[in-house]
């Protein structure tokens, strides 16, 4: 545990989420699904609210496999919006299939999600912010907006700039822990 961090973490999830998880380069094609579905599930609720949800979301959601997503069917879409466990919204569920679909193509077209995502990210390296408030760190950026955009031109739903740069920040393209966070330095040598 670092003996100081960013000062969003204040339950026991969030606090091992953000000391062990974000900000941390992420290059796996179901993490980089997984989070880019949470994230867009979150809209409208708290992050602590889906990190406290996130191990149903997982049994819920075939452990985030894209394949078996993009073949979800209406009996299965019926059956998520009877869990209580996960966020029954309709649009979200929509989206997470219509998600998996628009992946899928992407990982086609570029060998993996992983290799289009970071071309995002300048010469596609991490960028590594030295905010030392909270109030510095932006909602978006234009690498956000480019990627945002990008994604909506290919289908995906739930993919705003704002839930892009969240996402952009979980999966360790951005280290917007502050400088005074004991993990920021941790995070910065990681690629």
């Amino acid at each position: 545990m670092p003996a100081t961090r960013c000062p969003w973490p204040t339950k026991p999830l969030d606090i091992a989420y953000h000391d062990t998880e974000w900000g941390v380069p992420h290059h796996d094609d179901r993490a980089l699904f997984e989070l880019i579905t949470l994230e867009g599930a979150q809209a409208g609720l708290s992050w602590s609210t889906v990190l406290a949800k996130r191990e149903h979301y997982r049994r819920a959601f075939d452990h985030f496999d894209v394949e078996k997503i993009a073949r979800y069917d209406a009996a299965k879409v019926t059956a998520l919006l009877a869990d209580s466990g996960i966020a029954r919204n309709r649009l979200k569920i929509a989206a997470t299939i219509g998600n998996a679909k628009a992946f899928l193509a992407v990982q086609k077209e570029f060998g993996s999600f992983n290799h289009y995502l970071w071309r995002f990210a300048p010469d596609r390296h991490a960028i590594v912010n030295r905010r030392s408030t909270i109030t510095d760190v932006p909602t978006r950026t234009a690498e956000s907006d480019a990627l945002s955009k990008d994604l909506l031109a290919r289908g995906f739903k739930f993919v705003g700039t704002t839930i892009i740069y969240a996402f952009m920040q979980a999966t360790g393209m951005v280290n917007d822990h502050l400088s005074t966070c004991a993990c920021h330095a941790r995070c910065a040598q990681l690629k």
